[in-house]
């Protein structure tokens, strides 16, 4: 399977000139579409939402022969008629904007990806179709003729391995070149077709109109937005199907480019004896099998959570930076800076004080925050370069169903042991409004982000009992209230497909490509948000709202069983989580709690609310009024639990 450049035809077959300002990348998950835009761009991508939504697409900048292109990796699909928002959005950005397409598939799997490449031929665009990940299909066995393959569809065709560079030149040169044309848009037969071509005709001259022809029979609204059809049209070429249903319709036509794929390989890709590999098999068991999956689980959070992201990030570098650099040298610096030539002690109290914007808003995202998520993203990209997440997510898919979410939920939730900021945005990928609720409100509720996760172990770390009882308590709240909302919470059980790639040994660029990115978003997204909340602590001291606070919480506290003293830490919990563990690991320290209070602090605490910043996350995933009614279901929650627990172990007589 040689690396070459299939032929193609030199000149546009609609007389459309070919795209030069954008690339778009468009193809399924796990078909190393990032991993081919980083190897085009070789910059930081600039990741924004697109308008309306909360779905991000990522931008970079490709030279070609001096000029500068845009290439657009938009979010996975698996077809143009969209399910998941994701895939709405990329099929607009499509319909929107003029440019090359580049269809990047798996090659092992073309039988099963290349429908939507010749849906992506019905929108009438300069196409290229990237076999990626052609060493894998060798050692799947597969033969791919990719001039054949290039001559049966119309389109170049290159076969690349992204993550070597292989059949990278040769994609560029497609790019650069007049030649990388729109190929003839793939025709449906029978009654199908003769609907489209009735909708197409009354379409005359608006662009990919085949393929808002067959959004109008599917009933897509978009379609309906783009380009408008008389009811009468649509009637008329309804006329000639058996069965009118949106459904039905969207059934026969999938079934239609399934065959058509199926006849363009059929004598062009041959799917051979898979080579052996028999501790892929066994690792693949393993990870699959609850029986063995689950200890696996264990030894991989122990690891990857515990003693890479909660000791070495969390404890080994956060203290250099935080000890030896911002309390040692940086604050020092900067309040006699402020000292010297700001008179204003208020002003002063803002940047440099105590709980400035500066000595602690800055130096907390940048010394105790970004080395934990940091270490967190680095132990999160090796496991999403193996192939294990996708496994994870299958493994727990039964369980996961119980509490209404589905396996695709396993990214989210284990990202919020790092950062539940972080999480709450990406519950974006779940299909569903119900799941993203679900999912959010779990994450606010009982999932403790490695800064808490860090310090509650060290304030249990003396009571094995009390930290069993911790782990029991908030994973029992967790189970209930994701059972109890599954079931009165409106709306559908989301389907759940999940493709599963190999298992691949991670690719240290790879890794390090990605741990890059997501920090720059952590730059650009978060740290704003820890500055807010310095201004926020600012304010509440200057106009002596914070100590009137503490004092109304006293009572809340001693209901709880606790030191009228842990109120503080409570209140400043909700700005920074980790402040409000290490208020109650000062309590402990100078002897204010036994055993039965670190525990039901601890755990009302892990149940608290959640810290501004997510908190300010779920006000812009899930608007002003899911936020609040969440954070009053929480915060009852949180005191009901703290005092039901109090109460049993105090009327049980245990003493930890």
């Amino acid at each position: 399977m040689a690396l070459a450049t299939p032929p193609y035809e030199s000149e546009p077959k609609n007389g459309r000139e070919p795209g030069r300002k954008r690339v778009f990348l468009v193809g399924n998950p796990n078909v190393g579409k990032s991993v081919l835009f980083n190897a085009l761009t070789s910059s930081y991508a600039v990741v924004s939402n697109y308008p309306g939504t909360t779905v991000e697409v990522s931008r970079g900048k490709l030279r070609l022969d001096g000029e500068e292109l845009e290439v657009v990796d938009t979010p996975g699909m698996y077809s143009l008629r969209p399910i998941t928002e994701e895939e709405r959005v990329a099929r607009d950005l499509l319909l929107r904007d003029d440019g090359v397409i580049v269809s990047v598939v798996d090659a092992k799997n073309l039988p099963r990806l290349l429908p939507m490449t010749l849906e992506l031929s019905m929108l009438g665009r300069p196409l290229i179709l990237v076999c990626n990940l052609m060493d894998e299909a060798k050692g799947a066995g597969v033969t791919l003729d990719v001039k054949a393959l290039s001559r049966k569809l119309g389109v170049p065709v290159v076969a690349t391995v992204a993550t070597r560079g292989a059949g990278l030149d040769e994609l560029k040169k497609l790019i650069e070149r007049e030649a990388a044309v729109a190929g003839a848009p793939f025709a449906l037969p029978g009654p199908i077709g003769a609907a489209v071509e009735t909708i197409a005709g009354a379409l005359n001259g608006v662009p990919s109109a085949p393929f808002l022809a067959l959004l109008h029979l599917e009933g897509d609204a978009a379609a309906a937005q783009i380009a408008p059809v008389e009811p009468e049209i649509i009637a008329r070429a309804r006329a000639f199907l058996a069965d009118a249903r949106p459904s039905a319709v969207s059934a026969e036509i999938s079934k239609l480019f399934r065959k058509r794929a199926s006849e363009i390989l059929a004598d062009v890709f041959v799917q051979g004896r898979r080579a052996s590999s028999r501790w892929r098999e066994r690792v693949d068991g393993m990870l699959l099998n609850p029986w063995t999956g689950f200890p696996v689980l264990a030894i991989v959070l122990y690891l990857g959570l515990y003693e890479f992201v909660g000791v070495f990030g969390g404890q080994v570098v956060v203290g250099w930076l935080e000890n030896d650099l911002f309390l040692s040298h940086v604050n020092p610096w900067l309040s006699a800076l402020f000292a010297k030539y700001v008179p204003w002690a208020v002003i002063r109290d803002l940047f440099v004080g105590e709980d400035g914007v500066l000595t602690m808003g800055i130096r907390y995202a940048v010394a105790i925050i970004l080395p934990v998520v940091g270490s967190f993203f680095l132990a999160f990209s090796v496991l999403e370069d193996s192939g294990y997440l996708p496994r994870l997510a299958l493994m727990l898919n039964r369980l996961f169903r119980v509490i209404g979410l589905n396996g695709r939920a396993v990214i989210p939730l284990i990202l919020g042991f790092g950062c539940d900021t972080t999480a709450t945005m990406v519950t974006r990928v779940l299909e569903t409004t119900r799941e993203r609720v679900i999912a959010t409100f779990l994450l606010a509720l009982a999932i403790p982000c490695s800064a808490q996760i860090g310090l509650i172990l060290g304030l249990l770390g003396g009571h094995p009992a009390a930290m069993g009882l911790w782990i029991f308590t908030v994973a029992g709240i967790f189970l209930i209230s994701g059972t109890l909302m599954a079931r009165f919470l409106p709306g559908k059980q989301a389907r759940f497909f999940m493709e599963l790639p190999p298992l691949r040994v991670p690719s240290l660029k790879n890794v390090l490509n990605k741990t890059m990115s997501r920090m720059g978003w952590y730059f650009l997204e978060v740290v704003p948000l820890f500055v807010l909340a310095s201004v926020l602590v600012w304010i509440g001291n200057i106009t002596g709202l914070f100590p009137k606070l503490i004092a109304a919480t006293e009572p809340v506290m001693r209901a709880l069983g606790l030191p009228g003293a842990a109120s503080k830490a409570f209140l400043f919990g909700f700005f920074r989580r980790d402040y409000g563990a290490a208020g109650l690991y000062e309590l402990q320290k100078a002897g204010a709690l036994d055993g039965v209070q670190l525990l039901v602090s601890a755990v009302t605490l892990t149940l608290f609310l959640p810290c501004i910043a997510q908190f300010l996350m779920m006000k812009r995933e899930r608007g002003w009024k899911v936020t609040l009614l969440m954070s009053g279901v929480i915060l009852a929650l949180a005191i009901s639990v703290g005092w039901a627990l109090n109460q049993i172990l105090l009327l049980s007589g245990v003493t930890l």
